[in-house]
């Protein structure tokens, strides 16, 4: 006796329906997280030991900005999905919406939080 449908079957889709697009979203963001951490050691190596002045004009370059929001925007993104992931395995209780909810939430205010700072900085505003 099968529990799935026979559709279900066809596709290949387990009871949540997403299990294999969220196994890519994490492998896709894990491959680009390796050359935009090496960016980010790359740019921290150039502004450490430098002046407020100095490291401004560097993280407002354009290119900079624009890599810092991409490995922003990465990383935060796979450590909402390595999280949701040890919640859904780990976690059986009623408690299981609210750290679900709680872990999108927070990684979704330090994105947004970081992003601010890197256009704050690329605009001259800081």
């Amino acid at each position: 006796m099968r529990i799935r449908t026979p559709l279900a079957h066809v596709r290949g889709l387990g009871s949540a329906r997403a299990g294999t697009e969220r196994w890519w979203q994490e492998r896709v963001t894990s491959v680009a997280s390796i050359p935009l951490t090496l960016f980010l050691i790359w740019l921290a190596l150039r502004v450490a030991g430098r002046g407020h002045q100095e490291v401004v004009e560097i993280l407002g370059h354009p290119a900079h900005a624009i890599g810092l929001i991409l490995a922003l925007s990465t990383l935060f993104w796979h450590m909402m999905l390595g999280m949701q992931v040890i919640i859904e395995d780990y976690v059986h209780s009623g408690a299981r919406f609210w750290l679900l909810l709680g872990n999108q939430c927070f990684t979704g205010v330090l994105w947004v939080v970081g992003v601010y700072a890197v256009l704050r900085l690329s605009l001259g505003g800081a």
